[in-house]
Order: C-alpha cells, then structure tokens, then sequence
C-alpha cells in the first residue's frame, strides 16, 4: 500500500464521520469535548474532585455517541472520563444548524 493509498483511506473515513457526525447531531442534547475526544451525548455530568491537592474531573455521558474516526462502534450507551485537563460542555439548540469546522474535529 503506498502513503498516498494510505492518504486517500484517511481522507475518505474522515469525510465518512463527517457525514455520520451531520446525520447524528441532531437526535443528542449536548456536546461534550475532553483533551482526547469528542462526545455527542443526551445526558451529562460533571463532578469536579480533588485528591492530595490536584483536582481532577469526572465526567459520566449517556447515550453518547463517540467521534472517533478507528473507532467500529461510535454509539456507546455509557462513558466515563476521568482528566486532569480542560472538560467543555455545551448544550445544543434544537434549530442550531450550525457545525463546528471539520479541521478542528479531525485533529482530535
């Protein structure tokens, strides 16, 4: 296989979860990121800890729905993340047609 076989693999799974992102977007509450993915998910908690003076963040997700372009299976009943890094949490409108920029998801 040549790296510009293995480019058009990528590219094309890529624009695979895209499209699978557009399809799916709608039928979920919130959007979660965390430092090493990003959730679609109908129920979110956030628990902030601390344990011998460094605070961390546990978070549980529900029906989630996982982007994650090696992943087979993308829907996931729960999720929990435990990071020492940054948790975004953001509702979604029910009319929002807006979509975040397909570069800032593939870098994840």
């Amino acid at each position: 296989m040549s790296s510009d076989d293995l480019e058009n693999y990528e590219t094309d799974a890529e624009l695979a979860l895209y499209r699978e992102y557009r399809d799916v977007v709608g039928l979920f509450q919130y959007v979660v990121e965390t430092e090493r993915r990003f959730y679609l998910c109908n129920k979110v908690d956030l628990q902030v800890k601390a344990s011998g003076g460094d605070v961390y963040f546990e978070v549980t997700m529900t029906d989630a729905w996982v982007w994650d372009v090696y992943r087979s299976a993308r829907l996931v009943k729960n999720v929990r993340v435990v990071t020492f890094k940054d948790v975004n949490i953001e509702e979604l409108s029910q009319d929002d047609d807006a979509m975040p920029d397909i570069r800032q998801l593939r870098a994840r």
